[in-house]
């Protein structure tokens, strides 16, 4: 059961996406609804400029807001702004001029996320985290309800998510139940890619301890009760980072990834994987090119599926992308691990089965059904049946480690 808003798949699944947002006050179901209807014929470049211009009428309405020391309403209005911002951008490659609208949209995005952060009670910490030779840009956000050294949640985005779903899918929960939750850009993700050209990297390990590390030293952060949760393509990268890094108290996969590439392939077909296995690089480039120029639609998620990985050639980037997987570390993963299992799945279908099947230690595989709502890849629209199921596992989890 898929509920249908748009023509275009990509499209489609991301208002539901947007819509499950505004169970933690990242959008508003009538103006996300107003704008899915309004563009449910539309091509990508209808998309970006009718989100865009959603996300500029809630900035200004937060910035009114704020102006009249409304400080509740400039907050949730500023956290819309960067949603729809950030929804804008997922048809960013369908424009005239893709990179001059990628200037101008993303830091708007980034403004008003920045001012939901300040808006927050308390006041969320913009932080720099030590990375190789730059650092990772990120948030801590603190609960209101506890005081002292609180465990922590790691929150790992997935291949090309707004920083503001992030807060939406889990930092908003965590807070929530007396969490701290620290958001950041990897590699390749957002601000990393955006503004610095830095790109995917498979051995996500290289960049989780560095987060450990930055977490450990803080007084406000209880060392022993450390959870790393990514979504999306994160499947793939929490469990690689949990083969080597071994002081995260718990996990989740949201949902199971074994094999990135898996996704890729499943699209292409066997044909062209027949042509890729034998090597012919021209020829698979010219075919995939070929078929790219006939599909202005198809090309433009190609690029921005592609972006993050920094390879032109569709063979190197699918050489580049069987990187990503995690069977030959798996056995090293120590740390409890829960997995999400949504019914639907339509990215990694089976994969989460497949991990968990692979898994030697303390594991848990959660089945999100049609049948209740909470299906589809990463549950768009089942947001509260998730965070009950999730958080209520790590309570459970980071319990026993306390008191253990």
């Amino acid at each position: 059961m898929v509920y249908r808003f748009h023509k275009n798949d990509q499209f489609n699944y991301e208002i539901m996406t947007v819509l499950g947002s505004a169970w933690q006050h990242g959008a508003d179901v009538g103006e996300v609804l107003t704008t899915a209807l309004a563009t449910a014929e539309g091509d990508g470049a209808a998309w970006f400029s009718s989100w865009t211009e959603l996300a500029h009428r809630a900035r200004e309405q937060a910035e009114r807001s704020a102006a009249r020391g409304c400080t509740v309403s400039a907050r949730d209005g500023y956290l819309r702004a960067a949603t729809y911002f950030g929804t804008a951008l997922v048809a960013v490659d369908a424009c005239t001029d893709p990179e001059a609208r990628l200037r101008e949209v993303f830091p708007e995005h980034r403004e008003c996320f920045e001012r939901f952060t300040q808006a927050c009670d308390p006041p969320a910490e913009r932080v720099e985290i030590a990375y190789e030779d730059t650092f990772l840009p990120g948030y801590l956000f603190r609960s209101p309800r506890h005081d002292g050294p609180l465990p922590t949640v790691i929150v790992n985005n997935g291949s090309d998510g707004p920083i503001s779903a992030a807060w939406t899918f889990l930092g908003a929960p965590a807070v929530a139940r007396g969490y701290n939750a620290l958001l950041f850009d990897g590699p390749g993700q957002q601000s990393m890619l955006f503004e610095r050209g830095l790109t995917f990297r498979p051995d996500w390990e290289n960049v989780i301890s560095p987060v450990v590390d930055f977490l450990t030293a803080r007084p406000d952060v209880d060392a022993g009760r450390l959870v790393l949760a990514g979504i999306s393509q994160a499947g793939y990268w929490v469990p690689r980072a949990l083969a080597f890094e071994h002081r995260i108290a718990a996990a989740v996969a949201d949902p199971g990834v074994v094999d990135v590439a898996e996704s890729w392939w499943r699209n292409l077909g066997p044909d062209l994987r027949r042509l890729w296995d034998s090597g012919d690089r021209e020829a698979f480039d010219r075919v995939i090119s070929e078929g790219l120029r006939a599909d202005p639609a198809l090309a433009a998620t190609w690029r921005w599926r592609a972006k993050p990985y920094g390879i032109d050639s569709p063979y190197d980037l699918l050489a580049e992308v069987g990187r990503y997987n995690v069977l030959p570390v798996v056995q090293r993963i120590t740390t409890p691990l829960l997995i999400t299992d949504p019914e639907g799945e339509h990215f990694w279908p089976g994969a989460s089965q497949r991990l968990y099947d692979a898994l030697p230690g303390p594991k848990e595989l959660i089945r999100f059904p049609a049948s209740e709502g909470s299906h589809l890849h990463c549950e768009p629209m089942g947001r509260a049946v998730f965070e009950q199921r999730v958080f209520d596992w790590l309570d459970e989890r980071l319990a026993q480690r306390e008191h253990g």
